[in-house]
């Protein structure tokens, strides 16, 4: 069974179906659930003249800490262990992929849950998608959750024995 459960959230809904999925998860195994908050910096902004780089991390400072304080309150609901986690990527050499594989290691996880955003064709070939990225370098079980998805399905998915990929690309009917 899982004991520890890294979940990547942001704000957005497809991250929120993930942290539900992840906290089901983690409440049904008696595990410990840590939502990961990333802060990107474009090295690009720092190039800007007059730019002031630190107004943009503190905006998404204060989004981090708001998703996570949600994020902790709906696990103490549960009775949820786990402390959530805000980090930085690296300016050079980093991406947000690069920075959630990392802390799924320094954190010991067993089980790596992200949302998908679930583009398709060029978009997706063009644009690439983090969850894809930490997909095709991650060295532990990696659940993706779709923006539509059926919460039992996922759970069903993530189970122990299935793949150690669970892709969850279930769509509601429409």
């Amino acid at each position: 069974m899982y004991q520890r459960i890294l979940v990547a959230i942001d704000g957005s809904e497809t991250s929120g179906h993930a942290f539900e999925s992840a906290l089901q998860l983690a409440r049904d195994n008696g595990a410990q659930l840590q939502p990961l908050y990333v802060i990107d910096n474009p090295v690009m902004a720092y190039d800007a003249s007059g730019y002031d780089p630190t107004v943009l991390r503190n905006a998404c400072m204060q989004e981090g800490q708001q998703v996570l304080a949600d994020a902790l309150a709906r696990m103490e609901h549960e009775n949820v262990a786990g402390v959530p986690r805000i980090v930085d990527v690296e300016p050079i050499g980093e991406d947000i992929a690069e920075r959630i594989r990392i802390s799924a290691n320094e954190f010991n996880a067993d089980l790596l849950v992200l949302g998908t955003h679930g583009r398709r064709g060029f978009k997706r070939l063009f644009l690439g998608s983090v969850a894809e990225r930490v997909v095709r370098s991650a060295h532990l079980p990696v659940l993706l959750v779709p923006s539509r998805q059926a919460h039992a399905t996922v759970a069903q998915a993530a189970k122990p024995g299935h793949a150690d990929i669970a892709a969850a690309m279930y769509e509601l009917p429409r």
